[in-house]
C-alpha cells in the first residue's frame, strides 16, 4: 500500500510503500508518549525504507531519545525520530539496527488506513498514570515488548500486502 503523509503545517510531505499498513501497535512508552502521543500513546506502522520520498526535507529534524534505566547511565538511542522542525509534528522513526524498515507515525499519514481487527497494547508498564487504555475484546496487552513482529502480526491475520 502506498502511504502519503505530512506534518501539520505542510512544510514536510512524504510517501512510503508499506506491506504492513494496519495501525495496530499502540505504544505507551515514555518516548512515544512524549514525542508523538497526545493521548498517552503513539501508533507506528511499518514502511520500506528504500521507498521513502520526502518533500521539504530541509525542515526535517532528528531526535535521538535518551534511554534512562534505573541504576544505569543514560544512553542515546540509535533510533532516529524524524519530526518537522517548523511545527513539531512527529513523522517517522528509523533505526540503523533495522535499516530496511522505518516506522511512520499513523498520526502523520493522510492516506486512509485499514482498521485493524485487533490491537496490540505494548509497554503498558511505562504508561502514564492518567492513561486509561481502551482495550478491545480481541486486543493483546504487554507490559513490555511483544515477541510478535509487525510483519508477524499481519501474516498471522492474513493482512500482509506483498504486492
Amino acid at each position: 500500500m502506498q502511504l502519503e503523509g505530512s506534518c501539520h503545517c505542510g512544510g514536510v510531505g512524504f510517501s512510503v510503500r508499506s506491506r504492513h499498513p494496519y495501525p495496530f501497535n499502540v505504544c505507551y512508552c515514555s518516548i512515544c508518549r512524549k514525542t508523538g502521543g497526545g493521548g498517552g500513546y503513539a501508533i507506528n506502522i511499518e514502511g520500506d525504507t528504500d521507498t521513502l520520498e520526502v518533500q521539504g526535507r530541509e525542515h526535517v529534524r532528528v531526535y535521538h531519545a535518551k534511554m534512562r534505566e534505573p541504576g544505569e547511565d543514560e544512553t542515546e538511542s540509535p533510533g532516529e525520530r524524524n519530526f518537522c522542525g517548523l511545527c513539531g509534528s512527529a513523522l517517522w522513526v528509523w533505526d540503523p539496527r533495522w535499516p530496511e524498515i522505518l516506522h511512520p507515525f499513523a498520526s502523520a499519514i493522510d492516506t486512509p488506513l485499514p482498521v485493524p481487527p485487533e490491537r496490540t497494547h505494548l509497554m503498558l508498564g511505562s504508561k502514564a498514570s492518567w492513561v486509561e487504555p481502551r482495550i478491545g475484546g480481541k486486543d493483546k496487552t504487554f507490559d513490555g515488548y511483544p515477541e510478535e513482529s509487525v510483519a508477524g502480526w499481519h501474516e498471522r491475520l492474513g493482512l500482509s500486502d506483498e504486492g
